[in-house]
Parts: C-alpha cells; sequence; structure tokens
C-alpha cells in the first residue's frame, strides 16, 4: 500500500490528532503489567549489584519515569505522522551518528557517545529505530504489483539507507549495534516480501567472506572472538568476563543463592554487573526461577507486540511492528547467549533491564512507536479481547 501524505497535510495531521490521550486507555492492562515487572526485575538486580539506590537503582528509575511519559506521547501520536516524517527521523538519527564520528566521546573502548547539553546519550540507539521505521516507509511506498521491492532500483534504494548507519556504527566501532541494525533490516525486507532463499543466500556468501572480513576486525574484535573459541586460554585475562559468568549462573542453582547473596556479584568478580552482565546476577542470586520469570516476560510482551501484525492492514504499520519486535527479541536473545557462552561477546545489554538511560528510553519509544500502529485500528477492534482470544 502506498504511502503518500503531502506537505500541507502534515500540519493537518499534528494539528487535529496528535495528542490522542484517551487511546492509552485503550491498551491492555496485561501489558502495563509485563512491562513494569520487567522493569521491577531490572531495579531489584541494580539495587543489588550496587548495594543499594546508588549508584544505579535511582537513576534507572528516573530513565525510566522518563521514557514512561516518552512513550506515552509516541503512542498517542498517529501511526501517519511517523509514516510521513520517517525519513525526516532517519536523517536526524545519521546526523547523531556523524556527529559522534567527529565530536563523539571514547567509552570502553569506542566513540559511540555523544554529550549536547550535558546530556550524553548514544545515537547508534536511535538510529536502530529509526532504520526500521525509515525501511518500513520505503517498502510500504513500493507498490505491490512489484513484489514489494520495486526492481534493482528499488531495492538498492533500500540497501543504500541500511548500509550507510551500519559502516558508521562499525567505524565506531560498535559491532553489537551494527548487528541489531542489519537484523531488524533483514526482518523487515523480509516481512516486506523478501523470500527465505535470498536471506540464506546472502548469509552463506557472508559465511564465505569470512576469512577475508576476518581482516578488517579490530584488534580486540579478534580477542572476543578467540576467546569465545577458547575462554580457558586466557582465563585471568580475555577470558575472565565468560569464565566468571560462567561460575556465577552454575552456582545460581534452581532456587538461586537470594536476593543480595550472590558471591561473585557481591565479590566484585562478576564484570560489568549492571550492564551487559547483568543476566549473570539475576541467574545467581534467584536462579533457573528467576531465569525462566524474566524470559516469560520477554516471550509476553513479544507475543504481543506480534499478534497486533495480524489485526493490522497497513503495510507501513505492519512492518514497522515487525521490525521493531525481531530487534527487541534479538537484543534479548545475543545478550543472553554472550553471558552463556553460546556467542562472543558484543557489549549488547539486556532489553528493559540492564543499566543505561538511552537503551532505556529509546527501547520505550520503539514500543510506543507499535503502540501507535495498534491504536490506527478502529475502536471496534478491542486489542485486549483479542489477546485473549489469542
Amino acid at each position: 500500500m502506498k504511502i503518500q501524505v503531502h506537505w500541507w497535510s502534515r500540519v493537518s495531521i499534528i494539528a487535529n490528532n496528535f495528542f490522542c490521550a484517551g487511546q492509552l486507555l485503550r491498551i491492555p492492562i496485561i501489558f502495563f503489567c509485563v512491562l513494569l515487572a520487567i522493569v521491577l526485575v531490572s531495579l531489584t538486580l541494580l539495587y543489588s549489584a550496587g548495594h543499594g539506590l546508588s549508584p544505579w537503582c535511582l537513576k534507572q528509575f528516573y530513565h525510566f519515569i522518563a521514557g514512561l511519559f516518552v512513550m506515552s506521547v509516541i503512542a498517542t501520536t498517529p501511526i501517519r505522522f511517523w509514516a510521513s516524517f520517517a525519513y525526516v527521523f532517519y536523517a536526524v538519527a545519521l546526523l547523531g551518528l556523524a556527529l559522534t564520528a567527529v565530536l563523539g566521546s571514547i567509552g570502553m573502548g569506542a566513540q559511540r557517545w555523544l554529550t549536547i547539553a550535558s546530556i550524553r546519550f548514544q545515537p547508534s540507539e536511535l538510529m536502530r529505530i529509526a532504520l526500521v521505521v525509515a525501511l518500513a516507509r520505503r517498502l510500504s511506498d513500493v507498490p505491490s504489483s512489484s513484489g514489494g521491492f520495486g526492481g534493482v532500483r528499488g531495492i538498492s534504494t533500500s540497501c543504500i539507507l541500511v548500509i550507510i548507519p551500519v559502516l558508521i556504527t562499525l567505524k565506531q566501532p560498535d559491532l553489537g549495534t551494527a548487528v541489531l541494525l542489519t537484523a531488524g533490516s533483514v526482518a523487515t525486507f523480509f516481512f516486506a516480501g523478501l523470500r527465505w532463499r535470498v536471506i540464506f543466500s546472502t548469509l552463506f556468501c557472508l559465511g564465505a567472506m569470512a576469512p577475508v572480513l576476518w581482516h578488517f576486525l579490530r584488534d580486540y574484535q579478534k580477542n572476543r572472538i578467540l576467546t569465545f573459541l577458547n575462554p580457558e586460554k586466557d582465563p585471568l585475562g580475555n577470558g575472565y568476563h565468560i569464565i566468571q559468568s560462567k561460575i556465577a549462573i552454575g552456582s545460581g542453582g534452581f532456587w538461586g543463592k537470594g536476593f543480595m547473596h550472590g558471591t561473585q556479584g557481591a565479590l566484585d568478580f562478576l564484570p560489568e554487573k549492571h550492564t551487559d552482565f547483568i543476566f549473570t546476577l539475576l541467574s545467581e542470586e534467584f536462579g533457573f526461577i528467576g531465569v525462566v520469570l524474566l524470559i516469560a516476560l520477554y516471550s509476553t510482551l513479544i507475543f504481543f507486540n506480534f499478534s497486533l501484525t495480524t489485526l493490522l492492514k497497513d503495510d507501513f504499520a505492519k512492518l514497522v511492528i515487525a521490525g521493531l519486535t525481531v530487534s527487541f527479541s534479538l537484543y534479548a536473545i545475543i545478550n543472553i547467549s554472550m553471558v552463556v557462552g553460546l556467542l562472543p561477546v558484543v557489549g549488547i545489554p539486556l532489553p528493559l533491564v540492564s543499566y543505561g538511560g538511552t537503551s532505556l528510553i529509546t527501547l520505550l519509544i520503539g514500543q510506543g512507536i507499535i503502540l501507535s500502529a495498534a491504536f490506527s485500528l478502529p475502536k471496534r477492534h478491542d486489542i485486549s479481547s483479542f489477546l485473549r482470544r489469542s
């Protein structure tokens, strides 16, 4: 379905429908309960990691309040607004990436942070949302008779939208975010009609190019891959993080050691316990039961998002929901796989749980856009009733 929004109608869109606060009453209570439960898990773990409200728990609470407000505002914004300003959103995020490459501050070995008016944030996180929105707009603009991509020219334009931010992100270097940008884009392509054989062929070609791509990796990225293959080779150096993580996860057992009773975390053997490795803290203190609970909460939220696509007929809304939901899912899958040793350490936080204002707020922005798409349904479609039938 082609979206055509003339410039003179944009003012009308904003003036007539920008803040439809009554729409918030249509949000299923289960959505808020799941979201609050995940954030409660985060605050509990950050309290334990910092042995009190400082230095992380209270700040993360403030981040959540700010993110919840932003999510509510975005949710009450008509999806037509995001369709008409998709490329503007993308351009702003791309400008942020470009400024980071020039003026960004270096942290954890990468130049990925930008400070404006004493506010420090990570533009690549915003690009993760903006790329999906812009790509959904581009693919939904193509007539269905062209197979969803508009021939060579259409797919080339779409690929350029993806390649530019991915290359800038790799330059920082931030391999983890580059992977998420690519994965979210591939998901959007797939739901727009790209066939599996094309995806597998592309992955096969990338796999065949692995020896060549290896020479373009930074030394620390090569070390992470080698450590993933054999962490015991350097137990006090590159392998220290993953070895301590496995010890903490295994020591949690079925029920866990109890809140604030984890030895690996309390004695600071566990690295980055408030950010990338916070799942390890959960496993040690709350055991297998705590892990299953968090995964169940994630699964419920993901199911809620994907369920909305079966109600929607608008191509743009469907693609946005699919791309953002897959990106969120991979956030969790990659982080958990990383801390248990199934994937190399790539610096991806656990969504809605790890400490970090930029990550939390941008994830809530993405969820706000998903709700905005859901509210484009006629009022006769009750989301809560649909979920009960499912």
